[in-house]
């Protein structure tokens, strides 16, 4: 079976559509024929299905840059794991931006309409922009060529956590705000602050902020003070944290801080009572939308996250707030 590189694409006759595509998804038919992209030629020629391309095995294939090694280790992996996939080009699947493969729900192929995975393929030390994540899975090869699977995807925030507050009287106090005999649904229904003991409750300059905002608390300058502080200590982070606070707690979900997990803030979904307080459910990082991320910081998030029961969520802050959820995936 003679087949021919003809630019990025290798050409195959009729009998590797019987044997290849029609079996085992491999491909793209041509009329009575089949086209294979490199990475598939290369994976055919390392399982001994083919000899060689052009008279390159899958040593040269790789060797000359034909196929890449990372998406053929990725290629290759998810294939041993039962998987018909196909690489993502313009006409062979649909929407292909952004990704390299297209991987199908195990038993079916592109014959079906059904997609399990859209991959994209990157290397330990690339850079991927935040504007890359959602509705992909980032398959990472490390410098071993040890594969990690993330699951990105675009996801809504809305809880039940709600409660009135009456107005209270604060003192902008350095980095934070202290309020002295605070109304009880404050901190006991509505979670803002800290006690420090039952006659005061310390606020977070975010959390002053918001609620000056709101025209709930009252300080010394009003809500300009507030967050003329903020921006002094935390410079115009402060600003897209503010932001995304504000867009949670008006979600119905109660942010607090997320510094000892390394994040901006841990989130309670459904809060009635501090006396009755259930487990945070998210770790969300707040992020400007142009941020590019390191595949090892994006690994390091979602370990954490994991291990402590929470899920990792980045708000991508633009002209509005992106939340993008990544989770560890076991295709």
């Amino acid at each position: 079976m003679q087949l021919t590189l003809d630019g990025d694409v290798v050409r195959a006759d009729s009998r590797a559509r019987e044997r290849f595509y029609d079996s085992r998804g491999y491909g793209r038919v041509r009329g009575g024929d089949l086209d294979l992209a490199p990475v598939e030629a290369a994976h055919l020629c390392y399982r001994g299905d083919i000899d060689a391309v052009d008279g390159m095995d899958v040593q040269e294939l790789l060797a000359s840059g034909t196929v890449s090694a990372v998406d053929f280790l990725v290629y290759k992996d998810l294939r041993d794991r039962g998987f018909y996939l196909t690489p993502a080009r313009e006409g062979w699947v649909d929407d292909p931006d952004g990704v390299d493969f297209v991987v199908y729900p195990r038993g079916q192929g592109p014959w079906d309409d059904a997609v399990a995975h859209r991959v994209r393929v990157v290397g330990e030390r690339d850079d991927v922009p935040a504007p890359s994540l959602g509705d992909c899975v980032l398959a990472v090869v490390d410098e071993e060529s040890e594969l990690t699977y993330l699951d990105t995807a675009t996801r809504e925030i809305d809880g039940t956590s709600a409660a009135d507050v009456p107005a209270v009287r604060g003192e902008l106090l350095a980095e934070r705000v202290l309020c002295w005999d605070p109304p009880e649904a404050l901190y006991r229904q509505a979670f803002y602050g800290q006690r420090l003991d039952e006659d005061a409750v310390q606020l977070s300059l975010v959390e002053a902020a918001y609620l000056a905002r709101a025209g709930v608390l009252s300080v010394d300058g009003g809500a300009d003070a507030v967050v003329a502080r903020g921006r002094e200590v935390e410079g115009e982070r402060f600003d897209r944290r503010l932001g995304v606070y504000a867009a949670l707690r008006d979600s119905g979900v109660v942010p607090k801080t997320g510094f000892k997990f390394g994040a901006d803030f841990r989130t309670y979904a459904d809060v009635e009572s501090v006396d009755d307080l259930g487990h945070s459910e998210l770790l969300v990082r707040v992020l400007p939308a142009s941020h590019g991320f390191e595949p090892r910081d994006l690994a390091l998030d979602v370990r954490l996250a994991h291990g402590v029961r929470k899920t990792m969520v980045f708000a991508l802050v633009d002209d509005g707030i992106e939340w993008v959820q990544v989770e560890r995936l076991t295709p």
